[in-house]
């Protein structure tokens, strides 16, 4: 490719990336709540949800981007996701559970059960099950290297079935524009208790999703700037919103506003205005009707088969890093697969669809409980310290009891109650990284117990006049205080000796190589204690080194005291990583280190999952 096409082959996959942006966050909360907060409040209500929504996904690109710009390295993106990720994967994998939950039942509520088909028992499931699948095989078809081509294409059936809707209405489209809304003598603090909530959870929404991450990374691997990717996409998904938006108004203005039914605590809801008139009137305006199911369908499907490939990678991810042992018991594909997480989504919408619950009751929880770790995790992507936890009780605490707030505001009418609750978990992490000792909240409840105490390492450590052998036995008996086959300090397993002249190299220090041989010579009597029966004669799996890496820290000589330690420090289905570390008898660090291996077969040398044997002799030490 030459210089001159560089820029063109950018711009195409911006506008690419930028389509897909747009199309995938058109789901159930933004397609069908945009209706009913224009509704309520005019084309002042629609733009203040265009404008909050469009600048928190332009805010997440570009704050992306600069963090992506932290390495030259393509996958730098990648790796910051990967460790920044880890103390938010339940947060994330909840609010894609949810966001996909949501989007089914809008469909389902607000496009199929206006129509009125009977018998209801029968072509409710059957609809779900319609657009499960369909979700489910487009996300099969097209992974996030080709969704933004396939939603190139979505965009062109979506385009024609607007400009169809436009061209029927002509003139008309923009009658209801001057519509004020239903709450328009309502004081400005019931407006407030939609619009703070609304606004904070899309300033701030795109951060968990992972959809949008996995594009992020994506962008950044094709060496697309995130930034404009996201601000095209920004751009259309407010002109959709505004499309959609104003059709409504056109809707209410046009006889829909008997359409609107009243729900729990006296709340007109409106979410199916659109649908509602238009199927009473399919005979007159088929085209029309049709073009707006269209429309419809393609922004939940490329919401839905986005969320399909966004789940795939993130279970696969996590499984394939995770060091629990029922990984190694569980078939891959059954935990990998979003087909499940898929099918349990299907079934919440059904049902709340089936007992007529409102799409409100969703998304309370993107206002309020999530809110929190939304925040928190925008603080930890710019605040130096550990990230390997967080106070999850604590979060889930304040996020719960947001909820509750939130809830019991909008069912008594008190707009106070519903701004407070989503100011709350914003000011709880705000207090959470500022407070004293905020680090205690983000260490990990294990290090005390991890780190070796002062205590367990003296033993090791000798008089700095003579360092022999004898120094490892008490002086009264003469026999060696561990034995000589090693021994564990906790999880650490210990072998120590005495370096000597065949250690040397012809200047008197301790030759490089041996201390990998050393290394090797502790790992195989740790084995020999955790696997005392492992028999290569009849063993089913042969254990082979993958990789080895040591970072060599002090010399040392002949006749100097030699002790290494060795651990498990992570497994996952396939790999086991060991910890290693050199100490001469003083104490002092001489090298550290880790290596990676693997289980093969014994007749065909085919890796294999970890195996039961080696779960079971390591998980005491792991």
């Amino acid at each position: 490719m030459t210089s001159a096409s560089r820029p063109i082959s950018r711009l195409i996959g911006s506008l690419l990336w930028g389509n897909s942006i747009a199309l995938s966050w058109m789901w159930g909360l933004g397609l069908f709540f945009s209706v009913q907060f224009t509704i309520d409040f005019g084309l002042r209500g629609l733009l203040v949800f265009i404008i909050f929504n469009c600048l928190g996904l332009f805010l997440f690109g570009f704050i992306t981007h600069q963090i992506a710009k932290r390495s030259a390295d393509s996958e730098s993106l990648a790796k910051f996701f990967q460790q920044w990720s880890r103390p938010f994967r339940l947060a994330f994998f909840l609010y894609q559970l949810l966001a996909i939950t949501l989007t089914i039942f809008a469909l389902i509520r607000y496009a199929w059960q206006p129509l009125g088909l009977e018998p209801h028992i029968l072509y409710l499931p059957l609809t779900a099950l319609v657009i499960l699948m369909a979700g489910i095989l487009f996300g099969e078809e097209f992974n996030i290297r080709r969704i933004k081509y396939s939603h190139g294409v979505l965009f062109l059936f979506l385009a024609t079935a607007i400009g169809i809707m436009l061209s029927h209405l002509g003139s008309r489209y923009l009658v209801g524009a001057s519509f004020p809304g239903r709450f328009v003598n309502h004081d400005l603090l019931t407006y407030a208790g939609y619009v703070v909530p609304i606004s904070i959870g899309f300033l701030i929404g795109p951060w968990l999703d992972l959809q949008q991450w996995q594009r992020a990374i994506q962008i950044h691997r094709e060496n697309i700037s995130i930034t404009s990717a996201y601000a095209a996409g920004a751009i259309l998904f407010g002109a959709l919103l505004l499309f959609h938006g104003i059709l409504a108004l056109w809707a209410f203005s046009s006889g829909a506003s008997q359409l609107v039914h009243e729900g729990i605590a006296g709340y007109a809801y409106s979410e199916d205005l659109i649908t509602r008139l238009l199927s009473s009137n399919v005979t007159y305006q088929p085209w029309f009707f049709g073009a707006y199911l269209t429309f419809l369908s393609i922004c939940i499907l490329t919401t839905l088969d986005s969320g399909y490939i966004a789940l795939r990678w993130f279970l696969k991810s996590n499984v394939n890093r995770s060091n629990h042992p029922i990984f190694s018991l569980i078939p891959s594909w059954l935990l990998t697969s979003p087909i499940i997480p898929f099918i349990f989504c299907g079934l919440i919408a059904l049902t709340a669809a089936a007992v007529g619950l409102e799409l409100e009751y969703f998304m309370i929880f993107f206002a309020t409980f999530f809110v929190g770790y939304e925040a928190l995790s925008i603080g930890r992507a710019f605040m130096n310290g550990p990230v390997s936890v967080i106070p999850q009780v604590k979060m889930f605490c304040i996020g719960s009891l947001a909820v509750v707030i939130f809830s019991f505001g909008y069912l008594s009418h008190l707009p106070l109650f519903q701004i407070l609750s989503a100011l709350m978990p914003l000011g709880y992490v705000i207090w959470l990284m500022l407070k004293p000792m905020a680090g205690e909240d983000f260490a990990t409840g294990s290090e005390e117990l991890d780190q070796v105490s002062a205590q367990e390492i003296a033993p090791l450590r000798a008089p700095t006049e003579s360092r022999t052998v004898l120094e490892l036995q008490p002086a009264s008996t003469g026999v060696p205080a561990h034995s000589i086959a090693g021994h564990f300090e906790g999880k650490w397993f210990v072998h120590s000796f005495v370096a000597t002249y065949g250690d040397t190299n012809s200047v008197g220090n301790v030759y490089f190589g041996m201390y990998a041989m050393w290394v090797g010579k502790t790992r195989e009597l740790f084995f020999n204690q955790v696997l005392p029966k492992f028999n290569l004669k009849d063993t089913p799996f042969y254990i082979l080194t993958r990789s080895f890496e040591h970072k060599f820290v002090r010399e040392i000589s002949e006749f100097d005291t030699v002790c290494v330690r060795i651990r498990v420090a992570s497994y996952n289905r396939k790999f086991v990583t060991l910890e290693h570390e050199i100490h001469d008898g003083e104490g002092n660090l001489l090298g550290k280190g880790n290596q990676s291996i693997l289980f093969v077969s014994s007749t065909n040398y085919k890796i294999l999952d970890i195996p039961q044997a080696i779960v079971s002799a390591f998980i005491s030490y792991a």
